[in-house]
């Protein structure tokens, strides 16, 4: 039977006191840059994250870019990415006029392989980028043991990942560097948004600088080098403040539905598969993602098309970076990444959906994949 409505993949809940703190922006007239909610949502958000400093800004990808600005990644410089991600993590390393080069990701956790990462070192690379894909932590130990063997930084980019936990450490807390984003499907929002936690004060004084398009803080509208106006505004950290006062409430929605579809599905492993959550690993589920197996005839968008008239929506996965135009490898090899981004792709992952809707959604795709056997 078919529901009333379209089920969407996913949507803000304003459940909390964001509309007190709005208004409260507006009935003062702080809606700007500057207010009492940035301070308030980066002191909170750095305690959630148990790292010294959290900076806000204007998004996710700046939120990449300040932290390689600050350490002076530049023309020449290289910097190892996952292939398996969205594209602002790349592009905000060819914003600074270096390269980003790829890694495959493993076939269990779809994440960046550190197995594979050692032999892209060269005498330029001078940092690592990993991306906690999905929700799901990145193997860190490995990585950080790289990281320290040849002197490189490592930046956390968990735009996807609010609260997820590696052996026990939020992420965001375990590089030199995490970021997030707060868009409109994330966890939680801010509509556009990011933030950028670090130990490091140092570098958090120098990406504050370059955040305010780097006017001298002891002489007003004075600039002693090249900034950025990325920062966050009054209202947006506002409702970011309302966002993380109620995250238990947020993640806690998203393991109901994402245990949900794993109870129902579970029994159909020789037809789908979804992202696995390691033992080492506590899973936010951003995105609840579906693999298909190679003996299901249909292609990925033949499903997600079935589906989509069903009135339920989902997407694809991230297409590879070396599949890209801008950065595109002629001769490439990440079988993995080429493999799960093929047959992959994001099912309804609302905080708010009802036991009956997530039955209808298993229901329809057993239905779909097992007549496309």
């Amino acid at each position: 039977m078919k529901v009333a409505e379209r089920i969407t993949l996913a949507s803000p809940v304003l459940n909390g006191n964001e509309r007190e703190y709005v208004l409260d922006c507006i009935d003062t007239g702080w809606i700007s840059a500057n207010g009492k909610y940035v301070t308030k949502f980066e002191e909170k958000f750095a305690e959630f994250c148990d790292v010294k400093h959290a900076l806000s800004c204007a998004n996710g990808t700046v939120a990449i870019h300040l932290p390689l600005l600050a350490y002076g990644v530049g023309q020449g410089d290289e910097i190892i990415i996952p292939t398996f991600t969205y594209i602002a993590t790349a592009n905000a390393v060819k914003y600074c006029g270096a390269t980003p080069v790829l890694v495959d990701c493993e076939n269990d956790s779809w994440n960046i392989d550190p197995k594979k990462m050692e032999e892209k070192i060269t005498p330029k690379t001078k940092g690592i980028i990993v991306v906690h894909l999905y929700g799901h932590p990145v193997d860190m130990d490995p990585i950080m043991e790289i990281a320290q063997k040849h002197n490189l930084f490592v930046i956390e980019d968990a735009a996807e990942a609010h609260g997820a936990e590696y052996n026990g450490k939020v992420v965001g807390s375990i590089g030199d560097v995490g970021t997030f984003s707060f868009f409109g499907n994330k966890v939680i929002s801010t509509g556009e948004g990011g933030m950028i936690t670090t130990n490091n004060s140092e570098l958090a004084e120098k990406m504050r600088l370059l955040r305010g398009q780097a006017m001298d803080p002891k002489k007003r509208y004075w600039f002693n080098e090249v900034g950025y106006n990325y920062r966050m505004t009054n209202l947006q950290a506002a409702v970011g403040l309302g966002q993380l006062e109620n995250i238990d409430w947020h993640l806690g929605q998203r393991r109901r539905v994402a245990e949900s579809y794993i109870v129902k599905l579970s029994q159909f492993n020789d037809v789908f598969t979804l992202q696995p959550e390691m033992p080492w690993a506590k899973h936010t589920y951003w995105m609840v993602s579906i693999l298909l197996a190679d003996k299901v005839k249909a292609s990925r968008d033949e499903i997600m098309a079935l589906l989509e008239a069903d009135g339920i929506e989902t997407r694809p996965l991230f297409y590879p970076m070396h599949q890209m135009p801008p950065y595109y490898e002629e001769h490439s090899n990440y079988p993995v990444a080429d493999q799960i981004s093929s047959r992959g792709f994001n099912i309804p992952t609302n905080a708010t959906l009802t036991d009956e809707q997530i039955d209808y959604i298993c229901s329809r795709l057993v239905f779909h994949c097992n007549n496309n056997l």
